[in-house]
Order: structure tokens, then C-alpha cells, then sequence
């Protein structure tokens, strides 16, 4: 059991390092919190919002969130007090 434990803690801090990666590679919004507050983010949906899943930047986005996910469901396991 204890092996285990040691292989998760592993798997996390890879999966860490990971995230971090790709948080790293996405770009960074240009409107920020005043420009969505005063109404300029998303003004128009244009061709590149619509498809902005199948581009590299949409996959990133989604590793992002999925990998963040995992993480997440990760480290309460490795809390639990089976260990």
C-alpha cells in the first residue's frame, strides 16, 4: 500500500509540472478585467471564437482544465486516510 502511495505522489508532481507547462503556453487575454467590465469582451462572435476548440490554443485550454480536474480528484485521494 505504501508503494502505491509513493507511485501517486509521483504521478502527481509530474501532472503538476504538467499544468503548470500548460498554463504557461496559452496566451494572455488582451482585454483583462476593465475591458470585460465595461462591456468590450466579447462584443461580436467572429469566425475564430466559433471554432476556437479545434485550434491549438482551444486544446490547451481544454488539457488545462481536464489536467486541473484530475489533479484535483488526485490529491483528495492521496488525503484520504487509507494510507
Amino acid at each position: 500500500m505504501e508503494i502505491l502511495f509513493y507511485i501517486l505522489m509521483v504521478v502527481f508532481l509530474l501532472g503538476c509540472i504538467a499544468l503548470v507547462g500548460t498554463i504557461l503556453l496559452q496566451k494572455k487575454r488582451s482585454a483583462g478585467g476593465m475591458g470585460s467590465i465595461a462591456g468590450m469582451g466579447n462584443v461580436a462572435d467572429t469566425y475564430w471564437d466559433k471554432n476556437k476548440s479545434r485550434s491549438a490554443e482551444g486544446k490547451l485550454e481544454l488539457g488545462t482544465k481536464v489536467g486541473a480536474a484530475l489533479l484535483g480528484i488526485l490529491a483528495i485521494v492521496l488525503c484520504l486516510p487509507i494510507w
